[in-house]
Parts: C-alpha cells; sequence; structure tokens
C-alpha cells in the first residue's frame, strides 16, 4: 500500500482544501447578506473575492499560530472537527512516505546483439585456433569447458573477434575495437531503457556505469552524456575492478544518491556491462583459460526513481539491497587479474573460489534474512547462531582449564538454512556457469523452477557479467510460465563479485 500513499496523499490535499472552502462559504452565508434567489447561485465578483479572503485568512492564521490553533477545542479553535481530522490523517500519510523513501525502477533494457555477433561451440574454437598461440591441449581444454559450460550455441562475442572466422582477417583488440563494442552495447540499451520509461536524457539526474575490465579515458559515462546530450550538472560515476556483482553495487550507489534528493526527487541510470573486445587471453594457463570460452557480450540499463508521482508508473519498488566484502588473502586472490609466465594479461580464478563464494553468500544471506523472511523461519536461525557461539565459549573455557577431552565431547551444532522460498518468490542468480547454478540451487533448497531463469539466461546469453541478472528477471517477466510473476511477488537478486564480494537485491513487482 505504501505504493499508492502518494497519490493518497495528493487526494487528501484536495480534500482538505475542499472542506476549508465548503467551511468559509457556510461562514459567510450567515454574515453576507444573499443577492440570489433561493436554489441559485451567485457567483458574482464579490462572492468569490469574499471566499478566497475567507480561505486566505484561514491559511494565515495557520501559519501565524503554527500548530496550537488548529488543534484548539471549542469556540476559539479555527477549523472544524471533520477538517482537524482530515489534517491529522494527511500528516500521518506525509509521515509515512517521508519515511518509507522509495526507489522506483520505471524500466530496464537488455542488449540483443545482431546475428552476425553470434557463434557456436566450434566457431569458438576456431577463433581460438585462429589466435594461432594456443596450444592443442589448451584448445582440447577449452573445448571441454565449452561442452560443461551450459552456454548455447548462438551466444554473442564482440566483431573484432569474431572477424577472424573470416578468411584472411585478424583479430582487432585494438582501443577502436573495444569503444566500438562499448558504443554499440551501451547506446542501444541506455536508448531502449529511456524510451520503456518516457524518461528524456535531461531528466537524469544520476548516471552510474560497471564495467570491470575496460575503463577508457573519456570515461564510458563522457561517452554517454555526449551521445545524449544529458546536463552539464548531472552527477556521474564510473566503477571498474568490481566484478560481476557490480550491478547491484551500482543500483546501491544510484539509491544512495538518490535519497539525498528526498523532497525534489530525482532519476537515475544504471548501466551494467563487460567489454570483451580487449580481453581475450592469449596464453596457455589453465588458471586464465576460462574466461576465453564463459564470458560473452551484454549489458543492460536501468531507470531509477524517487519520485512520488513516478510510484504508479513504475515496474519494480526496490526493498532491499545488501553487499558483503570477504576480507581475507584467500579472497582477494581467488579472481585477479595479472600476467601469466609469459607476460600475458589475463583474469586468473583460483579453484578455492567455490568455497570463498560459499562462506560470502552465507554472511550475505543471513544480513538480508531478517528483511525478507518470516519470523518462524528468523527464529531457528537465531537460535542454532545463539547455540553455535554458546558451545565455542564454553569449548574454548574448558579448554583453559585443561579439559580437552570434554571439550572435544560437545556437540557440533550444524548452521540452520532457512527456506527463502517463504519469503521469495523468484530467485535472479547469476549466471556464472552451470556448477555456481547448481550449488546455489542444492544450499538454499530451490526448485528447479526457481533456477529456471539463471539457466536459461546461460543459456541463451552465456555469462554477460554484471548485467546477467537483469537477462534472468526479463526471463521472469516475460518468459516464464512455470512460474509466473504477479503483482505483489518478491524477485531477489544474487550476484558474486571479484575482491570477493557477494550482492544481493530484493525487488518488488507493482
Amino acid at each position: 500500500i505504501g505504493t499508492y500513499l502518494p497519490t493518497m496523499f495528493i487526494v487528501g490535499i484536495g480534500v482538505l482544501l475542499a472542506q476549508i472552502v465548503y467551511q468559509v462559504v457556510l461562514t459567510l452565508s450567515s454574515k453576507v447578506e444573499h443577492k440570489a434567489s433561493p436554489g441559485e447561485i451567485d457567483f458574482s465578483i464579490e462572492t468569490i473575492t469574499a471566499v478566497l479572503l475567507g480561505v486566505r485568512q484561514i491559511f494565515s492564521s495557520l501559519i501565524n499560530s503554527f500548530i496550537v490553533a488548529p488543534l484548539q477545542s471549542g469556540e476559539g479553535g479555527i477549523l472544524s472537527p471533520h477538517v482537524k481530522i482530515t489534517a491529522l490523517v494527511l500528516v500521518v500519510i506525509g509521515w509515512i512516505v517521508n519515511m518509507d523513501n522509495p526507489i522506483y525502477m520505471l524500466a530496464f533494457s537488455t542488449f540483443k546483439a545482431p546475428d552476425s555477433w553470434k557463434v557456436s561451440h566450434d566457431q569458438i574454437i576456431q577463433m581460438m585456433k585462429n589466435q594461432d598461440c594456443f596450444t592443442d591441449e589448451s584448445i582440447d581444454f577449452m573445448k571441454r569447458l565449452l561442452e560443461r559450460s551450459g552456454t548455447g550455441q548462438s551466444t554473442a562475442w564482440p566483431p573484432g573477434i569474431v572477424q577472424c572466422l573470416e578468411e584472411g582477417k585478424e583479430t582487432d583488440r585494438s582501443i577502436e575495437a573495444s569503444r566500438k563494442e562499448a558504443e554499440t552495447v551501451i547506446f542501444d540499451i541506455v536508448e531502449s531503457a529511456l524510451k520503456k520509461a518516457k524518461c528524456h536524457p535531461k531528466e537524469v539526474d544520476v548516471l552510474v556505469i560497471n564495467c570491470s575490465l575496460f575503463s577508457p579515458t573519456p570515461s564510458l559515462c563522457a561517452m554517454v552524456i555526449s551521445k545524449f546530450g544529458m546536463r552539464q550538472d548531472i552527477q556521474s560515476f564510473n566503477l571498474s575492478g568490481m566484478g560481476c556483482g557490480a550491478s547491484l553495487i551500482s543500483v546501491g550507489l544510484a539509491k544512495d544518491m538518490l535519497q539525498r534528493r528526498r523532497f525534489s526527487g530525482g532519476k537515475a541510470l544504471v548501466v551494467s556491462t563487460e567489454i570483451i573486445t580487449p580481453n581475450l587471453y592469449h596464453g596457455n594457463e589453465r588458471g586464465f583459460l576460462l574466461q576465453n570460452t564463459l564470458f560473452r557480450c551484454g549489458g543492460a540499463a536501468i531507470v531509477l526513481s524517487n519520485s512520488w508521482f513516478d510510484g504508479r508508473r513504475a515496474w519494480y519498488k526496490l526493498l532491499h539491497t545488501v553487499r558483503v566484502q570477504s576480507n581475507s588473502e584467500e579472497a582477494y586472490h581467488c579472481v585477479y587479474e595479472a600476467q601469466d609466465e609469459g607476460g600475458k594479461r589475463g583474469v586468473k580464478l583460483s579453484k578455492e573460489i567455490v568455497k570463498v563464494a560459499g562462506k560470502c553468500m552465507e554472511k550475505n544471506m543471513t544480513t538480508i534474512g531478517p528483511y525478507v523472511l518470516p519470523l518462524s523461519e528468523q527464529i531457528p536461525v537465531a537460535t542454532t547462531i545463539a547455540l553455535r557461539y554458546s558451545f565455542k565459549m564454553l569449548g574454548n573455557f574448558l579448554k583453559m582449564c585443561g579439559q580437552e577431552k570434554l571439550a572435544a565431547k560437545l556437540p557440533n551444532k550444524k548452521h540452520y538454512v532457512p527456506d527463502f522460498k517463504r519469503g521469495i518468490d523468484h530467485f535472479c542468480i547469476h549466471a556464472g556457469g552451470r556448477a555456481v547454478i547448481d550449488g546455489i540451487e542444492k544450499n538454499m533448497k530451490l526448485e528447479l523452477f526457481h533456477t529456471e531463469p539463471s539457466r536459461m539466461a546461460l543459456l541463451n546469453y552465456g555469462n554477460t557479467s554484471s548485467s546477467s541478472i537483469w537477462y534472468e528477471m526479463e526471463y521472469i517477466q516475460e518468459t516464464q510460465k512455470t512460474n509466473p510473476l504477479k503483482k505483489g511477488h518478491r524477485i531477489m537478486q544474487v550476484a558474486f563479485g571479484s575482491g570477493f564480494k557477494c550482492t544481493s537485491g530484493v525487488w518488488l513487482k507493482l
């Protein structure tokens, strides 16, 4: 109901004004000589002027006496009881709306690559062979990775790399080719998102673009501002190096910036993408080769607003965002851009990434759980945490007293895994790979239809990095039949990023 409170507030103000005018007319009717015959209304200048003066007198009295006079009872009161009640209701509604400070999603759009960008698994392997830098063992390894990746036979690669399939052409990894990919992807999704949101570029107050591995000068934000002729006082932020979890970080930043405009309201444009052209690894170390088989072209643009009036036409309302950052050395190095022994640059994925991601996600879910889970699920979680802490402290005390054997007999209370399905209707799990989706489905005890959007996004588009969760939300919104989206449903997005971090966000369908 909070979505409709702003509208109710505006209607209430109209009712309040009508009641005040009505009260003035009644008061004047007993003091002013009537010139009209019974049953008729006199709209003379004198009558209208008298009513306006009476309304002005009431508002002047309200301002002069601040709050005390309107609340007086008896003969000294300015307002009648029904006007007081309406004013009180409006004050309560206004306070609730102000405390809510909502963030609405007006629209979002994802990049659909042209057919000339799409390649099959065999064509990907042929592109790798045409680089003339990979050994037969590396080619076989990438072929096995592709077969197990869960990606489909028509996913997008940038034209600068795809052109090497044509005879006589080499791969173009230049800055010009990289900019061309960025312009094609970003301009398309920004134009589409603004059109869906019915938002003119000059209405955008905040612009946030995240792209991990391509950060040119001038920035991608400057590129968009110049292309669409946005305002000169726009607040723009270009985020890099934050990995596949950066989109929800960008949404969180846009939310914080919009909420600084609590009373004036504003609009934010968030763009999430990854540029593949300059980031093809040309070495033979297996830890780096995964990036050549999993990542694909893609992008998403999201239009946000914190204006009360946009709640009526918004698609979704942002309920919560949570970001958990690991601080261990192991987590820091599990997704790491570096050079191999031959000096070839790439992103190395550690074997510890699954364990690190699991710990980080556990902390994230523990943080966001109280906001989305019913009390019946929160109580077992809190009880388990309390018991584990108690047994740990008791064990340490026994060891200090020399009772190691007794300490070893203390029960090891397992973590209680709450049923997030009781608080969330749809899940957008980052399409980082089939193993990632399988692991989260098992640990969170999700049904097949809960992970269907992630699997289909991986199949149809591959791992598009930070934008993958938006392809999944689009699938839920437009395609999924096994668990159709309905008004009032809650959607959770979960993504992982280098560093290592886990981000999550919950949206309410309006």
